[in-house]
């Protein structure tokens, strides 16, 4: 769900080197090509025309695109899966081994961080906040964390969250 920490997980990621494709950038790009501000209202107005019209799996196509764009990468990391139409999409296009990680935190601390989180898209009413969880969970999020490989709890602190997340990197 937006604010549990996959942000930061992707940053290790990145960190350690691990080539990092955001499906929000994806829209994103939509949302800048149409002249439009980057905002949450904006951004997930967008992602469901596009779902509406092109498939549950059209933000999954073009992030596929772009990996099959880049040459000699044994594996990435990809934020933002919203749905199983996605995870199909994925598994079918990339081939090979697919883990789906889930980062897992109570509603009331989620929204907390996001009061407090300030990224260009994020809104800063907690009732816009509750209104995007149930957006995402329309989308299907919910039946993706119900179903991953890997299920993360991001409760403590911070450095934790971070260990957990960089043990779970080596290992797969």
């Amino acid at each position: 769900m937006p604010f549990s920490g996959k942000s930061e997980a992707v940053q290790i990621a990145k960190d350690i080197g691990i080539p990092v494709f955001r499906m929000g950038e994806m829209v994103w790009d939509e949302v800048k090509k149409r002249g439009l501000e980057i905002n949450d209202e904006n951004v997930g107005a967008i992602a469901n025309q596009m779902r509406e019209k092109y498939g549950k799996d059209i933000w999954a196509k073009r992030t596929i695109e772009k990996i099959k764009s880049m040459k000699n990468v044994e594996s990435v990391i990809i934020d933002g899966i919203r749905n199983t139409e996605e995870i199909s999409a994925f598994k079918r296009e990339l081939k090979g081994n697919f883990t789906v990680v889930a980062v897992e935190v109570p509603d009331e601390l989620r929204h907390r961080r996001a009061l407090n989180r300030g990224r260009k898209d994020d809104s800063k009413n907690l009732e816009k906040i509750k209104e995007r969880d149930k957006r995402e969970i329309g989308w299907g999020i919910d039946t993706v964390i119900a179903s991953a490989d890997i299920v993360i709890s991001n409760t403590g602190n911070i450095e934790d969250f971070r260990n957990k997340i960089r043990e779970i990197l080596n290992k797969i």
